[in-house]
């Protein structure tokens, strides 16, 4: 409706402060027209709102202007409470998330309080593993506070291979992908992504970090994210699987079928690299056969050889 997208326009500009059409059209998802229309509405409705032209312009609303943000409806509420504060990971930042939504929870009217206690009752998140492995996240908070207030952090970093580095780095952005959280960071060699629970040690440092001013955090991690992906090289095979296997395979991996005679399933299955495919398809024992490559057959075939080798000497 146009009314509640002249509250979001309203809203963004003055988190903003200053947006130029094109992006209040991309978080509208409008045209640059409707914009310039919409605008013009909220011109004749009262509100201070003016265009700068120029390289740095856009829609900006004067500064000592307010609108009184209206309550949350129900479909609103809902949404907040259903991403609870326990998916945060870290203890401390979950207890303060916990706090700020007390508080909300007690501003609430009476019977809106109880729906919105009725309604966190209904959703629990765990965020430790099967394996009961979690995330490390002690430097969560110092990384928060370097990010938040624009300061230059220095960190003690362990790789995916154990060695440790030593970097100072330009706090961007936190990501949090699962339940991990990545520091998106600038550095003399470009924008990297540290793994929040690799950071072995960090310290604050007074120096103000430097920031792109049209820097947009949610399409660098895009970027980044799919650049990652092009990278890594993909390595498939051809498996032959009973239906439990194939079930299971196709859970974990990208998979697409080939062929389905009676019980059987053969898969054309992508992997990282060529260990890996060895790895499944000999854990899976003679519930899979591999078809193809050829090279994987055989490395398959020879550590199967070797295996029932070992358990003739053994006995």
């Amino acid at each position: 409706m146009k009314s509640d997208r002249l509250l979001s326009a309203l809203l963004l500009l003055q988190a903003h402060g200053r947006l130029t059409g094109r992006a209040l059209a991309e978080h509208l998802e409008v045209s640059m027209r409707t914009v310039h229309r919409d605008m013009e509405a909220l011109s004749a409705a009262g509100v201070p709102i003016f265009a700068l032209r120029g390289a740095q312009g856009g829609w900006q609303i004067d500064k000592n202007w307010r609108m009184q943000v209206p309550g949350l409806d129900e479909t609103e509420l809902r949404a907040l409470l259903l991403s609870q504060p326990r998916a945060i990971g870290d203890a401390r930042l979950a207890a303060a998330a916990e706090s700020a939504l007390g508080k909300l929870m007690a501003s609430l009217p009476e019977a809106l309080r109880q729906r919105a206690a009725s309604i966190r009752q209904r959703l629990y998140i765990d965020t430790a593993g099967w394996r009961g492995t979690g995330e490390n996240l002690s430097m969560l908070p110092l990384v928060q506070e370097a990010v938040a207030g624009d300061r230059k952090l220095a960190i003690r970093y362990r790789k995916a291979g154990r060695e440790i580095v030593e970097r100072t780095v330009d706090p961007l952005g936190l990501v949090a992908k699962g339940t991990a959280w990545y520091l998106f960071a600038g550095t003399p060699h470009g924008r990297r992504t540290y793994r929040v629970s690799r950071i072995e040690e960090a310290r604050l440092l007074e120096e103000k970090c430097e920031r792109p001013s049209n820097f947009d955090l949610a399409a660098a991690w895009k970027a980044s994210t799919e650049q990652f992906q092009e990278g890594r090289t993909a390595y498939e095979a051809t498996l032959r699987l009973d239906a439990r296997a194939a079930e299971w395979l196709q859970t974990w991996h990208m998979a697409s079928v080939i062929d389905a005679p009676g019980p059987w399933t053969t898969l054309r299955v992508r992997f990282h690299h060529e260990n890996e495919a060895c790895f499944v398809a000999l854990g899976l024992g003679s519930r899979a056969e591999v078809v193809a490559p050829a090279k994987l057959q055989e490395r398959v075939r020879t550590e199967v050889a070797a295996l029932a080798d070992y358990w003739r000497a053994a006995k």
